[in-house]
């Protein structure tokens, strides 16, 4: 079988966790090179292990490779900083970039809404994984409903956020809220995040709530549950934890929300938790599993369709 050759800049948590799984369940991409910028972190150490070539000189070593030339598809999972300067190189080079920052410099890209949206773009963003966890949800709704607000609060265990994480999250929160716009469909969006210091570690959690009106109950807690299903396809621990709740809000009581105006319509209220494969990172890293998987699939996709426009 056919397979395009791609790479992963970062070798950290993400990156490294990303390498696995292609590693492990190889469909239309081959993982030829994995760049970092420390000779001695381990995603290196494993991609070596795995035959797999390295450098730790970042892009400019990743260029220097004699793989270089045939390497279609290449995954950032540094940071939104650092990807500006990626993007631009790559790019140039005509590599087609799957985006895990919050650099949001391509389209937002969320599998089971809208990855077949922008197969012919240059550069395709991951948004956050907040966004991967919860803007199926809001678009879920939004397939059968006008929704009017979505607000989504993301809660991580603090050992699932590192320096990468921490670095970014106002970007995220930023980031998070347009997507929640521009692809789960709302007019207003806002996205809150927690790191939860809690011993042992919690898996990610994570809250939706949408304002809508246009659908009744049974038709927005049908098609939750039909797009849960779509998401369990590359996640396997994503679920939801307790039924959708729903509050009816009218006329004679119209909800307020602070800076945001007043709503009539059903409030629904969809509670997750994500549970990570443990491919690379223990199993309560969620948030992390969430957006490697998802780049995974965009990825993937984008393969098979440049590998048919090669055999064409």
């Amino acid at each position: 079988m056919a397979r395009l050759k791609a790479a992963i800049i970062g070798s950290g948590n993400i990156g490294t966790d990303l390498m696995m799984k292609m590693i492990k369940y190889p469909q239309n991409m081959e993982l030829a090179a994995v760049v970092g910028i420390d000779p001695a972190s381990e995603g290196l150490a494993m991609a070596r292990e795995h035959g797999i070539a390295t450098t730790h000189e970042g892009l400019d070593g990743l260029r220097k490779l004699a793989c270089y030339p045939e390497i279609g598809i290449v995954f950032d999972a540094t940071s939104a900083y650092a990807h500006k300067v990626h993007d631009e190189a790559l790019r140039a080079d005509g590599k087609q970039v799957v985006d895990l920052t919050p650099a949001a410099i391509g389209p937002f890209t969320v599998p089971p809404v809208n990855m077949e949206a922008h197969l012919d773009q240059p550069n395709v963003n991951m948004v956050t994984c907040g966004g991967q966890a919860t803007i199926p949800m809001v678009a879920a709704v939004s397939q059968v409903a006008k929704v009017h607000y979505a607000e989504i609060v993301a809660s991580v265990s603090s050992r699932s956020a590192g320096p990468g994480t921490r670095a970014n999250i106002d970007e995220f929160t930023r980031t998070t809220a347009r997507a929640i716009e521009a692809v789960g469909g709302a007019t207003q969006g806002k996205a809150i995040i927690i790191l939860n210091p809690a011993e042992p570690p919690m898996i990610m959690r994570d809250t939706v709530f949408t304002l809508s009106e246009g659908a009744d109950e049974e038709t927005i807690r049908a098609s939750v549950e039909k797009m849960v299903a779509e998401v369990q396809k590359y996640v396997p621990g994503y679920r939801l934890k307790q039924q959708v709740q729903f509050e009816r809000f009218g006329d004679n009581n119209k909800l307020r929300i602070p800076g945001r105006g007043e709503f009539t319509g059903i409030k629904t209220s969809i509670f997750l938790e994500v549970e990570g494969a443990g491919d690379y990172l223990p199993s309560y890293s969620g948030n992390l599993d969430i957006m490697t998987a998802a780049a995974k699939a965009t990825g993937e996709l984008l393969a098979k369709r440049r590998l048919a426009a090669m055999a064409a």
